[in-house]
């Protein structure tokens, strides 16, 4: 009779320790953190830029799509994408050089991590890619109070000297920026 209920007991909870097997990187864009757990024990916390304001990462969970050590991005200006780990169409994890931004939103849509953290990151999901989840939660962007402060400033000084303040705006095509004449103003000035 005890060796029945141990084989039940373990059949109730195998489901369980399998969830916990694994690698889960969770990301959190509230608090621009992302967080690493190998079979169930924290591992890694790291800073990370998620999007910035007009952009979207979006929330969801996935599994590894694609891993390329090095790659650059044909959308943007063939950007550095050292050690990405694409995980939902172009969307990827993946390291950046421009590391005084790590903290805050900052990007066109991925995750950006530090170098370093990238390559030990890249490492871990290709050695265990089938077992890797990605999580990504949290609120999208929201400006610091400093930058509510400098966009109010700039507006005030802009009314002094009689100039119409506009606020910055993230262009999506270079027809946009055309048609709204942003172009010409920039040589004429």
């Amino acid at each position: 009779m005890p060796r029945l209920s141990i084989a039940i007991v373990a059949l109730l909870l195998g489901p369980l320790t399998q969830a916990q097997a694994g690698i889960v990187v969770t990301v959190d864009k509230s608090a621009q953190r992302l967080t690493v757990s190998v079979d169930g024990a924290r591992r890694y916390d790291w800073p990370v830029s998620t999007a910035r304001m007009g952009y979207n990462t979006p929330n969801g969970s996935y599994r590894p799509e694609r891993l390329e050590r090095q790659w650059f991005s044909r959308k943007y200006d063939w950007s550095p994408m050292p050690h990405s780990i694409f995980f939902n169409g172009g969307y990827a994890i993946h390291g950046s050089y421009e590391i005084s931004r790590l903290g805050r939103p900052a990007s066109h849509g991925c995750i950006r991590l530090h170098p370093n953290n990238a390559a030990i990151l890249y490492r871990l999901v290709q050695e265990r890619t089938g077992d890797t989840r990605i999580v990504v939660t949290g609120a999208g962007y929201e400006p610091e109070m400093s930058e509510r402060r400098n966009e109010r400033t700039i507006e005030r000084t802009s009314e002094r000297y009689g100039e119409r303040y506009e606020p910055r705006r993230n262009y999506r095509s270079f027809e946009e920026i055309f048609e709204r004449g942003e172009t010409r103003r920039r040589w004429e000035r």
